[in-house]
Formats: C-alpha cells, structure tokens, sequence
C-alpha cells in the first residue's frame, strides 16, 4: 500500500511538471499567471532597491531625509531609488509605476530598461512616461510576438483599425484621426502585404470611401474590388485619379468655407462627405519613369500627391502609402512627401538607408531595432510616430481569402462618389465549387 502511494504521487508530481511544460509552450498566459508571474513579482519585491542601486537609478535623498536617517533612525544614509506607486498584473506581463525622485529623469530609466528586464527574468520592458515624475515600466513575461491574435474587444470604429499588437501586449491601432497619414515599409516576405491586408479588413468594416493605386496591374489590391469605390492599376490613370482627389478637395474646403469650420469633422451629419483612405501599394512605381518624355507628367502626379498630403487631413482625405524603397533617390519630391507622412512602421528592409528614410528623422533609435528584425519572422515591424517613441509590433496572420470575404460583405458600405466613377473597378463574380450540385436536375425529354 505504502508502494501505491509513493508511485501515486510520484506521477502526480510528473503529470503537474509535464501540464506546465505544455502550458508553458501551447498557452503561455496559463502558465505565466500560474508560475511566471508570483515568480517575477517576488524576485521583484526583493531584488528591486539592489537592482536600482547597481544600474546607477538612485539618488542621494534630501538633507532633511538625511538628517533624519542619521539622528532619528540611527541608520546610515543610503541613497534612495525611485518610489514603487503601483505594481498591476496583467494577463501578458506586470506594469509598475515609479515616482522619480529629483535628479532622476525617464531617460535615465529608459537607457537602463534592458539591465533591469534581465535582473528580473522579463521577455521585454518598455518605459513610458504617464506624466511629469511618474514613468510606467511595462514588462512581459513571454513572447507575445510569436503567436500574434488581437483581443476581441478590438474592432474598428470611428475610424480607428486595430491592426497588430504591440511587444508589451497592447493593440496598435491606425487613427486617421490622430495620425491621418502614414508610410509602410517592408521588403519582399517581411510581412507589409500582411499589415496591409489586415487594414483593408478592418477598413472594410467602416463607413469610409477605400481607393486603391496598385501600378502592379492590380495583382495585390484586385481581390478587394467590392469594396472599393476606386482602382487604378496603371501610373496613367493613377495620375488621373489623383488629379480628381485634388479637385474633390478643393470643394470640400469651399464645402467647410461655407460652414464656417476647420474640419470636416465639424460639419452637420447631413452633409459631411464621407471619409476617404487612399491606399497606395508600391509608391516607388509612381517615381520611377522609363524615359525622359514621362518626368513632366511624373513630377505633376508626385506634386499633386503631396498637396493631398499636405493639406487633404481637414477634409478627411487620408493616405496610407506603402513601398519596398523609400529614398531621395527615387526623385523629386520624395522627401517632401515623406514629411507629410505621420505615422511610421518600418518591417525588415534590405539596407539600412531605408530604415533611416523611415524612422531616422523622428525616432533614430529605431534604426538599430529594425535592422535587427530575423527574417524567421515575417509581420514583425517597428512602429514610430512624431514623438521620438517607437515599439516593435506584430500583425496577425491573414489569409487573402479572409480579406476579400470580409470585402465582400462589407460591399454596401461602398460609397457611391461619382467623381470616382470613371475608375470604378470591375467586381469579379465568386467562382462556384466544382462540388456543388446544381439547382435543377436534367430529366431526359421522352417521346
């Protein structure tokens, strides 16, 4: 009996370690609330002041402190480390907030986040400043970039698409009303046909107005044509449609004149037109010319293209540009254009001039982080915005099929605008399964 019992708890021993094992590769939130986060949180609470002594995160304390350390407490006078205000669990990592004491800024924690990751066993750490004094450390306990699915609270409305998810576990999220412009980069198989298949889905799902330029005959963006009020497929007729856009800017902003508003958001319901996101797949192609007869008409489109950047946001006329390349060398007005572009997400390039067009002018930091993205991992991409932050994100992984359904049922929200008319694309008929039996059976006519 005493044998059974050994045995007994020797494979109840076994069967736990192995359940933690699988927890820990097939559902790591299940084994970091388990086992991950009371060990992090411990190792937290006990190393923390030695920790932010040896990383250099502690200051002397006040003359009064000091003098009351010495003569009241009768201990020595240590310097202090920042002040632990919070420390919230959450499903991915643990977020602490710190109150900085005087002559502590949160540069000083930044250039430390990775000493401090390491000290306490975390996957990543991020430092943002929640406000003056008060910085938030934001650390993940496993690789929430390998196995990328978004919440599902995290649906597309005013205006704003969720569409990949952060390294501390956050959504990112595209707001054409924060960041109305923004410029993806990405060579081949690095994931930016990804990022931009998940923001046509979730586009698809909004009331807005979707114009696609795909100067590669439309072999990208063609499968969405349902829901597309607009298509080009040629840098002829893309010139065309960008000449209509600036015409229909035009009248919007006579259309806010007469309402006496700043912006399209501010007019009556009844007669705000409706929001457009022009998607532009390989802006390169529309920089490139064959001859020295095609730069006049080249420069024009270029032109008219950074006036919609320019000044297109008011009306709520928003680009979403894409490309492998992004450099003064493509021609000119290409760095006119880049300084119109807000929003900024970078995947893997092949040379590191690109990731410096990208990211070198608002976060340069981020340069560094690019060119480091495996290319074992395609949809990782580091996202930058005007501020000088910058993060690492991930999009989940989109079939085609997915997109184009989503398209499809979405295709009553295709706005009708007829000065798009003439570029309206062609909407293909879903081919039938080759399984399918048909409707009406043939009976054999006899006499």
């Amino acid at each position: 009996m005493t044998d059974l019992v050994t045995w007994l708890e020797v494979g109840s021993a076994a069967a736990g370690a192995g359940g933690l094992g699988y927890a820990k590769v097939r559902a790591p939130r299940v084994y970091w609330s388990l086992v991950g986060l009371p060990a992090t949180w411990s190792r937290f609470t006990w190393t923390y002041r030695s920790t932010m002594d040896v990383c250099g995160l502690t200051v002397q304390p006040s003359r009064m402190r000091a003098f009351v350390t010495r003569n009241v407490a009768r201990r020595e006078v240590r310097p202090v480390p920042p002040k632990v205000r919070r420390v919230f669990p959450t499903s991915t990592g643990l977020r602490i907030t710190l109150r900085l004491p005087a002559g502590l800024e949160p540069a000083d924690v930044t250039a430390s986040s990775e000493r401090l990751r390491h000290a306490w066993g975390g996957r990543s750490m991020t430092v943002l400043e929640t406000k003056p004094g008060y910085v938030e450390l934001r650390m993940t306990g496993w690789d929430v970039l390998k196995r990328v699915k978004l919440p599902r609270k995290a649906q597309p409305k005013d205006m704003v698409v969720p569409v990949a998810l952060r390294e501390d576990g956050t959504v990112f999220v595209r707001d054409y009303r924060k960041v109305p412009h923004a410029l993806t980069l990405g060579a081949t198989l690095s994931g930016k046909s990804m990022y931009q298949r998940n923001l046509i889905k979730g586009l698809a799902m909004l009331p807005v107005g979707l114009i696609g330029i795909d100067c590669k005959r439309g072999v990208e963006q063609g499968a969405y044509a349902p829901r597309l009020s607009a298509l080009v497929t040629t840098t002829e007729t893309a010139g065309h449609l960008i000449d209509a856009l600036v015409n229909e800017m035009e009248q919007r902003f006579d259309l806010l004149a007469d309402h006496g508003v700043t912006d399209l958001w501010g007019l009556p319901d009844k007669v705000r037109p409706v929001p457009l996101v022009v998607l532009v797949d390989e802006i390169a192609e529309l920089f490139l010319v064959a001859s020295k007869k095609e730069e006049q008409a080249r420069d024009h489109t270029v032109m008219q293209l950074i006036r919609v950047g320019q000044m297109a946001r008011a009306v709520g006329i928003y680009l979403e540009i894409c490309g492998q390349r992004f450099g003064s060398d493509l021609g000119k007005g290409a760095t006119a254009l880049r300084a119109q572009l807000t929003g900024r997400v970078v995947h893997r390039v092949n040379d590191k001039q690109t990731a410096e067009m990208g990211l070198g002018d608002i976060a340069p930091d981020a340069v560094v982080a690019v060119t480091a993205i495996a290319p074992d991992r395609p949809g990782v991409a580091v996202a930058g915005d005007t501020s000088g932050g910058w993060s690492r994100i991930r999009t989940p992984q989109t079939t085609p099929d997915e997109a184009t359904a989503v398209c499809r049922e979405f295709a009553h929200l295709t706005p009708d605008l007829p000065f798009l008319a003439p570029f309206r694309p062609t909407v293909r008929p879903v081919p039938m399964p080759a399984d399918v039996p048909p409707l009406i059976v043939p009976r054999p006519v006899t006499d």
